[in-house]
């Protein structure tokens, strides 16, 4: 069973995002901060992460920076779920490595589909 880590400050974002993924056969774990996030991700390498980009103390897209520049974390795949979906912002993340980009609110009938769709629906 695949593990993903989710990245994100929102109490109710989290559990809407752990209850689908769970519900769906994934485990999860969380960090509600970037560098908790960052730690865990490189600490003990998930299978793929979801990533917010608005985070209280480092912003998501240096999570993603630091996580990339880590042997370990340079090739889980990276999922930014946002809205923070600025003109261009989509481009800027997966230029600097997302996998993929999912907005906020999320679907909650399309988004495992869209996770799977990113990983290449692999299981």
């Amino acid at each position: 069973m695949k593990t993903a880590l989710i990245i994100e400050d929102n109490d109710n974002n989290l559990e809407l995002i752990r209850f689908i993924l769970e519900k769906a056969g994934y485990n999860t774990r969380f960090a509600m901060t970037g560098l908790e996030g960052v730690q865990q991700a490189l600490t003990i390498p998930p299978d793929f992460i979801i990533l917010d980009i608005q985070l209280p103390d480092i912003n998501g897209l240096e999570v993603l920076k630091r996580i990339r520049a880590h042997p370990v974390g340079a090739v889980v795949p990276i999922i930014a779920m946002t809205s923070y979906a600025m003109a261009g912002d989509r481009e800027k993340l997966l230029g600097e490595g997302c996998t993929a980009y999912i907005e906020k609110p999320i679907d909650p009938a399309r988004v495992v589909a869209q996770i799977e769709q990113a990983l290449g629906k692999e299981r």
